[in-house]
């Protein structure tokens, strides 16, 4: 029962990720949800610039502080590891849950796009932003990511099996590709408002900040590997820029990484 009770918790998990992922598209693209990123205001602007900010601030600490390796290891003392992700990720759906609800409209016009090929242009890009997040964790392990591989390793008795470093498709183009469709979709807007340019603004900063985190961590998980890695490929906008490569020895090691058989994975 125990081990059905934790395949149910990330089943439901995965559940709940899914629903709030799709209404963060609506949200921030005013689409088919109740209430979205633009509005008419009901606060005053210095209260409403401050609770949105807020509410950027608190998901990203949420998101950054639990996914630390430091912090998991603790976590792991009070949370089963098989439900861990599982857990990070509803809380992560709490924190986007809860911007959701308090999101506050400022008002005004940042620009107005009318030409019809450019707000196609646009709304193609927004959705290409989107479907470039889905493929990205595709390509990884989706599954993984959201917990639900953890808690059916759990559901048939069988030891979890990390994923090993590897550089799939869009991960040879850019880094953190996930990222990039996340800016795609934000900043793809015919009609920019000032409320979604300052959520555009403040969770590009969020993005930039986490990045930095996730490297250190990356590359003391990793090793050399992961600073070839780096040195070559663009971190978030593809072939916008690219590092020095040092000699067949860096593409080498990228090479290899196809190879890889599962033995530690940063998540």
């Amino acid at each position: 029962m125990k081990r059905l009770a934790v395949l149910l918790y990330g089943v439901v998990s995965y559940s709940v990720f899914f629903g709030t992922f799709l209404y963060l598209i609506g949200f921030v693209g005013n689409l088919f949800v109740p209430k979205s990123i633009d509005g008419n205001p009901a606060v005053p602007l210095p209260q409403a610039i401050l609770t949105n900010i807020g509410l950027v601030l608190l998901f990203g600490l949420q998101h950054s502080i639990m996914a630390r390796q430091g912090f998991k290891r603790w976590w792991t003392k009070f949370v089963p590891k098989p439900i861990e992700r599982s857990t990070f990720m509803l809380f992560t759906c709490l924190a986007l849950i809860t911007l959701f609800v308090f999101w506050q409209p400022l008002g005004g016009v940042v620009w107005v796009i009318e030409n019809g090929f450019a707000k196609g242009v646009l709304a193609a890009s927004f959705a290409l932003g989107w479907v470039v997040i889905l493929v990205s964790t595709f390509l990884i392990n989706h599954f993984d990511l959201f917990g639900l591989r953890q808690t059916w390793f759990y559901f048939r008795g069988q030891d979890y099996r990390n994923l090993p470093f590897k550089t799939p498709v869009l991960y040879r183009f850019v880094r953190h590709p996930l990222y990039f469709g996340f800016l795609l979709a934000f900043w793809s807007a015919p009609v920019m408002t000032v409320t979604h340019l300052l959520f555009s603004v403040s969770i590009t900063a969020y993005i930039l900040f986490a990045i930095r985190l996730e490297e250190k961590d990356l590359i003391s998980f990793y090793g050399e590997k992961y600073r070839a890695y780096r040195n070559i490929v663009p971190m978030i906008i593809p072939f916008f820029f690219k590092g020095t490569a040092k000699g067949p020895a860096y593409q080498t090691i990228l090479k290899s990484t196809a190879q890889d058989e599962p033995n530690e994975a940063f998540l």
